[in-house]
Formats: structure tokens, sequence, C-alpha cells
């Protein structure tokens, strides 16, 4: 059989219709599941779609009626096998799906590296979640306001006409911050998430701070400030482990120079720093305090529980998806800000004396 035989072959929903002995609109009724169709009518519909083996309507015809792809976009930060190994975006992820139920739309994982075929300038979505405490959040949104593609921020200002979905990062970081004060701690150092694009790992300068690109980390940062006023550190290339481990390595080496508490600006990050203090031959926390920031669980961190600042991931990228939801409806919807919440583990104490 030709392949234009083929075709001819299979079977249409005006054929589907035929055999039930309805109209095609009746049928097209019926898949959709909207519309005044009884149940008996709906039933024969789909004996007759099963006996035809019709699978149903093609979607790509419905998205070009409907003038949607029923996609919505979510920019990560990094590769995506990165992203799949931090929690905080898992959950975020978790709660987006969550959010844009009504729009029966699927998820389509986009990065900011500028690598692959499909990107944020070409990618068929209807609507756009960043996940803005990538640095690249600029050069992110320039692309998607030249399409006119609806989006929502999850952290980070994207502009005064974007919807943002933010944390108190500031004052979370301040409230962890006077926590170590309290405990006793002058000498802390940070470990904070990358500043710029391309994610440079080293010393955190003034120049570097003043060049920041990535919202989170400066106001983490900033939090800390208020606190120790001249607290210096790190800069990681990623929130992974290894890059905390390397960061913990760069601070803690050193007797003469080592602080007695570490503010690590995620938990991965956190739990790197303590493994570069095991490697070194320190106690946590008796040698070292760490203080994290998510509130997730990390694989292997246990019989530590991580003193940390516990954020909603899943509720921010719920709201960020309803948002879209809204947006998509011609509505116009308010940001949020979310709070973060105080958790005490083992992993402070008072410095040695």
């Amino acid at each position: 059989m030709t392949d234009a035989a083929a075709a001819h072959a299979r079977p249409t929903l005006a054929d589907v219709a035929a055999r039930a002995g309805v109209s095609a609109s009746t049928a097209s009724l019926a898949f959709s599941g909207s519309g005044p169709v009884s149940d008996a009518t709906r039933e024969r519909v789909f004996a007759a779609a099963k006996a035809l083996d019709y699978a149903g309507p093609d979607p790509r015809a419905q998205s070009l009626r409907r003038g949607r792809s029923g996609i919505v976009g979510v920019v990560l930060e990094e590769r995506v096998r990165a992203a799949f190994l931090d929690p905080v975006k898992i959950q975020m992820l978790d709660g987006i799906s969550e959010g844009i139920v009504p729009l029966g739309a699927g998820l389509l994982l986009l990065t900011d590296t500028g690598e692959g075929a499909v990107s944020v300038a070409n990618a068929p979505v209807d609507a756009v979640a960043l996940i803005g405490c990538s640095p690249r959040l600029a050069h992110t949104v320039a692309q998607l306001r030249l399409r006119g593609i609806p989006m929502v921020a999850i952290e980070g200002h994207a502009g005064d006409d974007i919807i943002e979905i933010s944390i108190d990062n500031e004052d979370a970081t301040r409230r962890g911050a006077e926590h170590l004060r309290e405990l006793g701690h002058s000498r802390v150092a940070l470990v904070t998430l990358p500043l710029d694009p391309e994610r440079t790992r080293g010393p955190l300068t003034p120049e570097r701070e003043a060049e920041s690109t990535s919202a989170t980390t400066s106001e983490r940062i900033a939090g800390a400030r208020l606190v120790f006023p001249g607290i210096g550190g790190v800069t990681a290339g990623a929130s992974d482990v290894e890059e905390g481990r390397l960061a913990g390595l760069a601070l803690l080496a050193d007797p003469e120079t080592r602080p007695t508490a570490v503010i690590a600006q995620s938990d991965l990050l956190a739990a790197g720093v303590i493994r570069a203090a095991e490697e070194l031959g320190l106690a946590v926390p008796a040698d070292v305090s760490v203080l994290g920031f998510d509130g997730v669980r990390v694989d292997g961190l246990a019989p530590y529980d991580l003193t940390t600042l516990v954020q909603p991931s899943a509720a921010k990228g719920r709201a960020a998806g309803e948002a879209l939801v809204q947006m998509l409806a011609g509505e116009h919807p308010e940001g949020t800000c979310f709070s973060s919440v105080f958790h005490r583990g083992n992993t402070t104490a008072p410095p040695a004396r």
C-alpha cells in the first residue's frame, strides 16, 4: 500500500461520527468532554472509535484552532541533569505542574545555557516560568519580550511589568546570621551562589559583587552584611555539593584565617562545606558551624541535621503556575512574596574557645 493510500485508510472523526449515527460536531464534543452530549451518545461515539481503531482528534489541529501550543515553558539556570539533582528545582517544578492543571498543558524544560536546537527564542510555548535566580535572567527576558510571551519570574526582578514570585532572601539570611552572632561567632564567611552568567568560581570581591546579575545571590549577601558588615567569602560555580566542598576547602584550609562559622546560600553548598571540614579533620559544629538555606533533604548528610532557612519551594512554583493561568485568561495577577522559616539543627554551636 502506498503512503497516500495508507493515509486515506486511517479513520477520521467523520468516519466515527457516521458509524455512531451522529454529526461530526457532536462527535467532537464527545471527545472534548464539553457541551450538551448525553452519556449514551458519548458511549456510542467511543464505541464507534474503538471499532474503527480511532485514537481521537489530532492534538496539533486542536492547538491550531485554539491558537495555543498547550505547552508552558520553564527556564532553568543550568543543564537539565544538574537541575534534577537539586531538590529545590524539583519541588518548584512539582508546584508549577500543579498550578497549571487548569490549562491541561504540558511542561517544556529549557535551559539558559544557550545550547540546543530549542531555546527561549523559538520554543513553541504559550507562557514561561523563569527560575529567576539565574545570572542570565535579563538575557532570557529580552528574548521572550520580543516574542510577546507571558512570563512569571520565580525570584529575581525581571522588570516592573513582570510578575515576580519571591521569598524573603535578605531578611531570612539576616535571621540566620543573627543566630550565629547570638552563639558568639564573629569570624564568619560566606559561600555564595553564582554571581555572573559564566558562574565564575572564586573569592567574593567588591568588584564582582558590583557586577552581579543574580538578585538572589546579592539579596542573601546583603542579609548577612546587616549582621556582619565586613563579611567576605567565596563564590561557588553552582548550587551543588561538590562546589560547596571546593569552597569549604578554600575557606577552612588555613588555621590562621579559618572562620568559626560559614553561611552557605543553599543546603547543597552547606553539605559540601561540611564534607570539606571532615576532610580537613574539623568537627562540625565544634570547630566550625555551618548554616544553609532551603530546607531540603540532602542525601548522605546524616547524622547532621542542618541549621537552615526553610523556604516554601513547592508553593513558589504553584503560585507561578497559577499566575500564568490567570495571565492566559486575560487577568492581571499580583506578585507574591513568601517567608522562610528558621530551623535550628545540630550544625551550629558556640565557637570553640
